[in-house]
C-alpha cells in the first residue's frame, strides 16, 4: 500500500509539472507497466483530480483545470517561495483579501518541515525591500544581458546568516573578474533591478561592502557569531543603492547618432528613455556602464548603416579602435578566407 501510495503521488507531481504527458513516457518514469498507470489514474480521478485521456498517435493524460481545488504538491523551493510571497503580501496589505492571505500562509507553514520554516522566517525578516527598474523582463540594464538565476539554497543560507548573525566565508568574483577570499559579517539581502544583493560587513576591509549572489561561491558558514551593527532596512537599502550607483556609472559617454530623435526612440525602445534632439536629424544617446566593455556592447543597437560618432573618456576612444582594428582583421578581404 505504501509503495501504491507514493506511486500514484509520484504521478500527481508528474502531472502537475507539465501539461501533456505521453501513456508511455509515464510508464517509462513510473517503471509500471500500462495497465497499473492506468488504475493510478483513477485513483487520482477518485480523489478529485479531473485528468483528461487522450487516444491516438499523441495521446495520453493531462491534468485539467477544475471546478474545485484538490490537494497541490509541492516542492520544498515552491513551498518556501509560496510562503515568503504570501507573507510579503500579508504585510502589504491587499485590500479586500487580507482574511484569506493569512489563511492560505497559515495552511501552508502549518504543513512545511521546520527547516522550511526557517528558511522562511529568515527571508521574512533580513530581506530588505528594494524598488524595481532596470531592462526589461528577465533582462539586465541597459545592456539587455540575460539576468542570472540565483540559487534558492544560497539565498536561504545566506538569510540565516543574517539573522543568526553568523560570520560567513566565501570566494568573490568582481565585475572585472578578479576572485577574492572573503569573509564577511552578514546584515541583509536586498533586491534591486530582478537581482539580489548581500550588504556585509567586510573583515578585512573594516567596511561595508556589497556582493552580487550570482557572483558568489564556496558559501561556508563558520558557526561563528557576531555582534551585530545597528542597522535599519531603510539604511541597508540606501548603502546598497549607493553602492549600485557609483559602480554602474563609473563609465559614461554620448552617442551622437544621425537620426531623428523619434525614430531613434521607435528603434531603441525602453532604451531609448534618455535620447535628447540635437537639431531636426540628429540626436544624442546617453550611455552609462560599469565598464568600458559594456558601454561599447551597447552600440550594436545603433541601427545598421546610421552614421553615428562617440563622445566620450579616453579609454573608451582607445577601446572603440583598437576593437575597429580587431574587426578589420577578423573580417580579412572580405570573402571569408582571411
Amino acid at each position: 500500500m505504501a509503495a501504491t501510495t507514493s506511486r500514484t503521488l509520484e504521478l500527481l507531481s508528474l502531472l502537475q509539472s507539465h501539461r501533456h504527458w505521453s501513456a508511455r513516457e509515464l510508464v517509462d518514469r513510473l517503471g509500471v507497466s500500462e495497465r497499473t498507470l492506468r488504475r493510478d489514474v483513477e485513483r487520482l480521478r477518485e480523489l478529485g483530480y479531473g485528468i483528461e485521456s487522450m487516444r491516438g498517435s499523441a495521446g495520453g493524460y493531462r491534468l485539467e483545470a477544475g471546478t474545485g481545488l484538490p490537494p497541490l504538491l509541492l516542492t520544498d523551493d515552491e513551498g518556501v517561495a509560496i510562503a515568503v510571497g504570501l507573507r510579503s503580501q500579508a504585510t502589504a496589505g491587499l485590500r479586500g483579501a487580507e482574511h484569506t492571505t493569512l489563511s492560505a500562509l497559515a495552511k501552508i507553514e502549518q504543513v512545511l518541515p521546520p527547516a522550511l520554516r526557517r528558511r522562511i522566517d529568515a527571508l521574512a525578516s533580513h530581506a530588505t525591500p528594494g524598488p524595481g527598474g532596470g531592462g526589461g523582463p528577465g533582462r539586465d540594464g541597459a545592456l539587455g544581458r540575460a539576468t542570472p538565476e540565483i540559487d534558492t539554497e544560497l539565498l536561504g543560507a545566506l538569510a540565516l546568516a543574517c539573522r543568526d548573525a553568523e560570520r560567513l566565508r566565501f570566494s568573490y568574483t568582481d565585475a572585472s573578474g578578479h576572485a577574492s577570499a572573503r569573509v564577511v559579517e552578514p546584515y541583509r539581502l536586498v533586491p534591486v533591478a530582478r537581482r539580489w544583493y548581500l550588504l556585509a560587513w567586510d573583515r578585512q576591509r573594516d567596511d561595508w561592502r556589497t556582493f552580487r549572489l550570482d557572483r558568489m561561491a564556496d558559501l561556508f558558514p563558520t558557526r561563528v557569531r557576531f555582534e551585530p551593527r545597528p542597522l535599519s532596512d531603510d539604511e541597508a537599502r540606501e548603502r546598497v543603492e549607493r553602492a549600485l550607483r557609483h559602480r554602474d556609472r563609473s563609465v559614461t559617454a554620448r552617442v551622437i547618432v544621425e537620426l531623428p530623435r523619434e525614430e531613434l526612440v521607435e528603434h531603441l525602445g525602453w532604451y531609448g528613455r534618455d535620447v535628447v534632439a540635437d537639431g531636426a536629424s540628429r540626436s544624442v544617446w546617453p550611455l552609462e556602464a560599469d565598464y568600458v566593455e559594456n558601454l561599447v556592447m551597447a552600440l550594436m543597437w545603433v541601427p545598421r548603416g546610421i552614421r553615428y560618432r562617440v563622445d566620450g573618456p579616453p579609454a573608451v576612444l582607445e577601446f572603440l579602435a583598437e576593437q575597429a582594428e580587431r574587426f578589420a582583421a577578423a573580417a580579412g578581404d572580405g570573402t571569408g578566407r582571411g
